[in-house]
């Protein structure tokens, strides 16, 4: 679940004025200052830190393909010109089994601090993690089972809710600061959050279902954007490279690892096929808190901090094929493009590890 800021599962900027403004005991998840202090595992005073976004000429093939993408879209909106996001009904909280384990924030409306504290690892610690990641990805992958056009959002949110709860674990996002599912689904422009309601996809959706399970005190948390029915070429390009930003960030960890390769592989990737990457969400820390420094961007930056062996985090880009801008509706949660441009998203947690990082939740 991303963290905003430049946290679904849940991810941190602070919005142009010509946003729509969130409810302050939210901004955790929808929105938060890009200028923040970047603890160290040493414990020693943060720094604070200004994210820069770095500009640079593009080749003559990354032009070419920036053009290409821009006429395969031009050529899109001609054929069909889709009707903009719009809110169904949503349901009624699902409930839980008393004996079932609950995270801390269960109960409480309010929106959790993001914990200062590394979720680092001994060898028990890297056990309960795997255990959790691995439950997600199965429920993730059950998911996409689900995705066809006329299924409503709420159907795979009631389904998810039962597999993670007869696994004898809890829905993460079920109550997390008032959220009323179990599970995120974003379908189209929506970049993140997006609350499961009564909407049918339809034929040509992409959607992201975003998973995270809490087992026997540890979260795991993974998503992914699946295709409904017969998608058209621009987005399905833009759901593949999408994961392939995820795959090559991936590769640039491990420990030792300056944090803001993560950004800078994203960004090359995205560039070359002319994508936004969006700022405003970030990855995260993750563990026996849901939502924890380091905070992951996911752009060019020059965040300070290095990755540790046995350290946690998850890694979850944003590409859109338009305006990074975003705007959040009333409900406080359901993120959109501005322009109504499609947005794709993929999520791991990974393990770090002394020569790279272990993906825990394959799907």
């Amino acid at each position: 679940m991303a963290v905003k800021g430049v946290l679904n599962s849940f991810i941190f900027a602070t919005p142009p004025s010509s946003f729509m403004e969130a409810p302050s005991d939210r901004l955790f998840l929808v929105g938060q200052p890009l200028r923040h202090s970047s603890p160290k595992i040493s414990g020693k005073e943060a720094v604070q830190k200004r994210c820069v976004i770095v500009s640079r000429r593009l080749s003559g093939l990354e032009e070419a393909m920036r053009i290409q993408r821009l006429r395969e879209l031009q050529s899109s909106v001609k054929i069909r010109k889709r009707p903009p996001l719009r809110r169904g009904k949503v349901s009624a909280r699902l409930p839980v089994p008393e004996h079932i384990s609950r995270p801390p924030y269960v109960g409480s409306n309010m929106l959790p601090e993001l914990s200062n504290e590394y979720q680092v690892h001994d060898d028990d610690g890297i056990a309960h993690m795997k255990a959790a990641c691995e439950l997600a990805a199965r429920v993730l992958n059950f998911a996409g089972t689900l995705v066809r056009p006329s299924v409503t959002t709420n159907e795979i949110d009631k389904a998810v809710h039962k597999m993670i709860i007869d696994a004898g674990a809890y829905p993460s996002p079920l109550g997390y600061g008032g959220f009323p599912k179990s599970v995120c689904t974003s379908v189209n422009e929506c970049m993140c959050h997006g609350i499961p309601d009564s909407r049918q996809l339809q034929n040509g959706d992409i959607i992201n279902i975003d998973v995270t399970v809490y087992l026997n005190g540890y979260h795991g948390d993974t998503s992914k954007t699946f295709l409904c029915g017969n998608v058209n070429e621009p987005t399905k390009r833009l759901v593949k490279v999408t994961e392939e930003c995820l795959q090559r960030a991936i590769s640039s960890c491990k420990d030792g690892a300056s944090f803001k390769k993560i950004g800078k592989k994203i960004s090359e990737v995205a560039e070359r096929y002319g994508y936004g990457v969006v700022e405003r969400f970030v990855g995260h820390g993750i563990g026996t808190v849901f939502h924890a420094e380091p905070l992951i961007l996911h752009h060019r930056n020059d965040k300070s901090g290095c990755m540790v062996e046995g350290q946690t985090f998850t890694i979850e880009p944003i590409l859109t094929m338009g305006s990074i801008d975003c705007v959040t509706w009333d409900d406080g949660w359901t993120t959109v493009t501005a322009d109504g441009g499609r947005a794709a998203q993929f999520e791991h947690t990974i393990l770090i590890t002394r020569t790279g990082a272990e993906v825990l939740t394959k799907y």
